[in-house]
């Protein structure tokens, strides 16, 4: 009886709406990775700053919520070691570790976990709590990515949030507000969602 009620756990994150385990595990993970490869090549360059807007950070927090923290923070430190190594999928199709917003990239493995273990305690299922899920996660890539940003420019950290922060921060702001609609609905239409 224990063992029958066992295997009816609800899911915590989306990605376990999806049957199977270690092969499921293992395209999620390569899957997060490519998806926020391709979301890096929506840029738009910013005169005056070396941080293009991105859809990267926002694949980042999708990303997290839907895999939990193990498979997302994998799914980023996969995205980042491959893309140190070689694969061309950094934004505008780069590679390489040479430049100053890798600061961000790191970032994105800590943020993923980060919004993961959120979403697994409910923290995706409302767009109340999805915003405060997503606010976190954000300040966390800007966390690592801003003080980066400064040791690779040689700059002061007014200067560093100038160039990496206050550009970004009204689009970052939509990127939120977007998950807070998206990820909610997700849960309504799997019919899974709880709490």
């Amino acid at each position: 009886m224990a063992t029958a009620h066992a295997t009816q756990r609800r899911p915590a994150v989306l990605g376990d709406l999806l049957p199977g385990s270690l092969a499921r595990d293992a395209a999620l993970v390569l899957g997060a990775a490519a998806f926020v490869g391709v979301a890096a090549q929506i840029a738009v360059p910013l005169p005056g700053t070396p941080v293009p807007v991105t859809g990267q950070t926002f694949a980042v927090l999708l990303a997290g919520a839907a895999l939990g923290t193990g498979r997302a923070a994998l799914g980023m430190l996969v995205y980042l070691l491959a893309g140190m190594a070689g694969v061309p999928w950094f934004t505008d199709g780069t590679s390489g570790a040479g430049f100053p917003t890798l600061g961000y990239v790191i970032g994105f493995v800590a943020a993923a976990a980060v919004v993961g273990g959120l979403a697994q305690r409910g923290g995706d299922r409302t767009p109340l709590r999805t915003v405060g899920t997503m606010l976190i996660g954000t300040a966390i890539m800007y966390a690592a990515g801003v003080p980066y940003l400064m040791a690779a420019l040689h700059v002061d950290l007014a200067k560093a949030v100038d160039l990496g922060m206050t550009p970004f921060l009204a689009g970052d702001a939509l990127k939120v507000l977007l998950a807070a609609g998206l990820l909610p609905a997700a849960w309504k239409l799997t019919g899974a969602a709880r709490r």
